[in-house]
């Protein structure tokens, strides 16, 4: 006990890092919910199924149609020729590029088929259509 006692001349040997520590993990936690959060892509209102299931594999590239019409792949804003060039990129890097379509409800069709036609004549045969599991 009297070494714990310190005249106060005396400085501290010691320096107590367990709230730098608890501020580090925070910031860690925060920053990956943030990560995770702004890689969910552009929300819309799929169309509901009843046998919806999940499509999604690793590289896997989504189209997005919106109400209005625009475009993205993979949260990028595109319009068709880009579309098309950035999955010709994407299919010489992986063969077998498989490709979600996920268009609002209320989405031109137009722009749907667009996309899928351009999805065929790159030869992506692996195409899912995005859709909401119905409610029973």
């Amino acid at each position: 006990m009297a070494g714990d006692v310190r005249e106060d001349n005396q400085p501290y040997d010691d320096i107590n890092v367990t709230p730098m520590l608890d501020l580090a993990y925070v910031l860690l936690v925060v920053f990956i919910i943030l990560t995770t959060a702004s890689v969910q892509g552009i929300k819309v209102d799929s169309p509901e199924t009843s046998a919806a299931e999940n499509l999604a594999k690793p590289q896997t590239r989504a189209i997005t149609i919106t109400r209005q019409g625009d475009l993205f792949l993979d949260a990028y804003p595109v319009d068709m020729a880009q579309l098309e060039t950035r999955l010709a990129q994407f299919k010489a890097m992986n063969p077998a590029l498989p490709v979600v379509l996920k268009g609002d409800a209320a989405a031109q069709y137009d722009k749907v088929m667009q996309a899928l036609e351009i999805c065929k004549k790159l030869g992506i045969t692996e195409v899912g259509l995005v859709t909401k599991r119905a409610q029973p």
